[in-house]
């Protein structure tokens, strides 16, 4: 039981510390070296690699917060279900979202994220959401 709590932790500071508010310190501590994340149909590695996909997101959304809302445990896999709440150009967004982590030596070694691009869609607008979408897609 004791191990099941301790990895859901580090899924849940992954979101929030990491993925929300840039501590990349704490990405070293939660994330293999050897991370391989697979969010929204792209992917990422390493500690370099979270670093970009944080970025992104950060940057498209500077008062990023992520609560986690609900969380799963079993064998070596954590689902936290989360809303990602933030601004992009004055318009106040909420969005909800699964991230799939896979952990071996308390340490995240592979995620799967998904996050409901169709409610982004209606909050900011077609044309806004479709050039996140590209940027997101095209920027490597």
């Amino acid at each position: 039981m004791a191990h099941a709590i301790e990895e859901t932790e580090v899924a849940r500071r992954a979101l929030e510390e990491v993925c929300a508010r840039g501590d990349f310190e704490a990405a070293r501590e939660l994330y293999s070296a050897n991370f391989a994340d697979h969010v929204n149909g792209r992917d990422f590695h390493g500690h370099e690699g979270v670093k970009e996909s944080v970025s992104f997101y950060q940057e498209v959304f500077p008062d990023l917060r992520i609560r986690v809302d609900d969380q799963v445990h079993e064998e070596d896999r954590v689902c936290s279900r989360f809303t990602m709440s933030g601004t992009h150009r004055g318009r106040r967004v909420e969005v909800s979202g699964i991230t799939i982590s896979r952990i071996e030596d308390g340490r995240i070694v592979e995620d799967w994220s998904v996050t409901d691009t169709a409610s982004l869609l209606r909050q900011l607008g077609p044309l806004r959401a479709l050039r996140l979408m590209w940027r997101w897609r095209n920027e490597a």
